[in-house]
């Protein structure tokens, strides 16, 4: 899929992975549509970018669709790229008590299922293109993590909800492959998201440490140089890839 003169919808594109996609996209031609809560940061990465904002929960049907509107008014949609996401932490029982129901679902609500309603009306849209002279209609990125397969304690509904966008991207793009659109997921391990950066230094360090090689946390960069070749390679499909520097977590 070719990313210049199209437009690509960005979850979560305000900052982290998705900023940098966001950026990897324009850098190449493209126009982002940058989807996210955050409002003055979309806003002014959005102008920086020569790009489109417009504030959406994935959870939303109707802010879903809003996205998908926006986007598909500045062009063609050629891809969607699933960034939005959100990562609490309790033990399964912990000194407190059991882990709160509301907050499983809030975490199932927000990564797998504003996941999938993002795709589903994107898909729609992209499903109606002309297929460039590989038949590609449209493409579909989707960021799980290594938590799908190792996941820590304390982490039972972010690997669930992980483990749930693993599932079914190979449904997805089974699902789709009659109307030509593509389905991968990135499965990033430690990388310099805000969460990160947000911790000790010393913290950073020590899982930065941990990584095999290179012994240090992804930069952003390298996820949205991933999604780019993802978007190129038509063959890339159905396909969970693990971004890890061959990190394999420990419990905690």
């Amino acid at each position: 899929m070719e990313i210049g003169n199209h437009v690509f919808i960005v979850t979560g594109g305000a900052s982290g992975l998705g900023e940098a996609t966001a950026r990897m996209i324009a850098a190449q031609g493209g126009l982002p549509l940058i989807a996210d809560l955050r409002q003055d940061a979309g806003r002014h990465l959005a102008r920086e970018l020569g790009g489109r904002f417009v504030t959406c929960d994935v959870t939303s049907a109707d802010d879903a669709q809003r996205a998908v509107d926006a986007a598909i008014s500045a062009g063609t949609l050629g891809g969607l790229i699933n960034c939005a996401g959100i990562a609490p932490a309790m033990r399964t029982v912990g000194k407190q008590g059991p882990h709160t129901l509301d907050l499983f679902e809030r975490v199932i609500a927000v990564n797998l299922t504003g996941t999938f309603n993002m795709i589903r009306l994107a898909a729609a849209a992209m499903a109606a293109n002309t297929p460039n002279a590989q038949g590609e209609r449209g493409v579909i990125v989707n960021t799980a993590s290594v938590a799908a397969f190792d996941g820590q304690i304390g982490q039972a509904a972010y690997a669930a909800s992980k483990g749930g966008i693993v599932g079914m991207t190979l449904a997805i793009a089974r699902d789709l492959a009659r109307d030509g659109i593509r389905c991968v997921t990135i499965a990033p391990g430690i990388f310099e998201t805000p969460m990160l950066l947000g911790m000790p230094e010393e913290v950073q360090a020590a899982l930065g440490a941990a990584v095999p090689f290179p012994p240090r946390a992804g930069k952003p960069a390298e996820y949205a140089q991933l999604v780019q070749s993802i978007l190129a390679n038509a063959m890339l499909n159905g396909e969970t890839i693990r971004l890890d520097g061959a990190i394999r977590m420990p419990p905690k």
